[in-house]
């Protein structure tokens, strides 16, 4: 929906669970000096500024990225991709998923491909301003990684993140990564979800395990980062995932049960 803009959530306890494992994710195959594509169909704006007024409006960093920095020591590929960012554009600032991609991707002997969509039309002038080089398309994303399915290189990863504000995104989900899928089969599909108080994630996530059985399933859960609020817990689903995937999320899972709210 073209209401929704991630600066208010940015540097969440949903991001820490997201970027943590993503960040790994492009760091594992980075290591292969094999080219790689990179598709994300919600990029976002990019670069979020934590000190701003919508990021302290809900205070979300400061429970989420600000209150579990020590979880990651400076080898850990999340952190690298943290200090990128801030030794770039100052402390304040936090990377959305495409310059967490970004901090990975080669663009020297081996060339990786790079594939963002954003419909919200000031989402997208911050995207194209935070990342100049990227392939940049106004578009609805889950088509945009239809139409260039399979991509090449056929080695790569598909983040796929809508903002989950209505109940189509949840029912369009399955569908979508069935057909991604069928056309990409080598691709690694990441998607991640909110877990909301009201449930409504539930008959989705049934739907993924009954469809990826071998996915790496990884849900955490934390307490709401203001009361009232919704989302208590954040989700992934991972297609194809390669090998020691499931070792980083129990890794961070085991970092999330210690938190408040984080049983249950």
């Amino acid at each position: 929906m073209l209401a929704y803009q991630h600066v208010f959530h940015a540097g969440n306890l949903a991001d820490v669970h997201k970027h943590a494992a993503l960040a790994w994710l492009m760091d594992y195959m980075a290591a292969k000096p094999k080219p790689m594509t990179y598709i994300e169909t919600h990029a976002g704006r990019g670069l979020y500024d934590l000190s701003g007024p919508e990021a302290q409006k809900t205070g979300e960093a400061q429970a989420g990225i600000a209150a579990v920095n020590d979880w990651f020591d400076a080898a850990d590929p999340y952190a690298r991709a943290l200090s990128q960012t801030r030794a770039q554009y100052g402390d304040v600032f936090y990377p959305g998923s495409p310059l967490i991609a970004q901090a990975f991707l080669r663009r020297g002997d081996v060339q990786d491909s790079y594939h963002l969509a954003e419909l919200h039309p000031a989402e997208a002038d911050h995207l194209e301003r935070a990342l100049p080089h990227a392939r940049i398309r106004r578009e609805d994303g889950p088509q945009m990684a239809l139409s260039i399915a399979p991509p090449t290189p056929r080695r790569g990863v598909a983040v796929i993140d809508p903002s989950f504000e209505g109940k189509a995104d949840y029912d369009a989900m399955p569908k979508f990564l069935r057909a991604l899928h069928k056309k990409w089969n080598v691709g690694v599909l990441f998607l991640w979800y909110p877990i909301l108080t009201t449930g409504v994630q539930g008959a989705m996530q049934r739907q993924l395990r009954g469809d990826w059985p071998d996915a790496v399933h990884s849900t955490v859960r934390f307490a709401p980062a203001r009361p009232g609020h919704g989302m208590v817990g954040s989700g992934l689903c991972i297609i194809n995932p390669p090998w020691g995937m499931a070792d980083r999320m129990a890794w961070i899972e085991a970092r999330f049960a210690a938190l408040p709210g984080g049983q249950g």
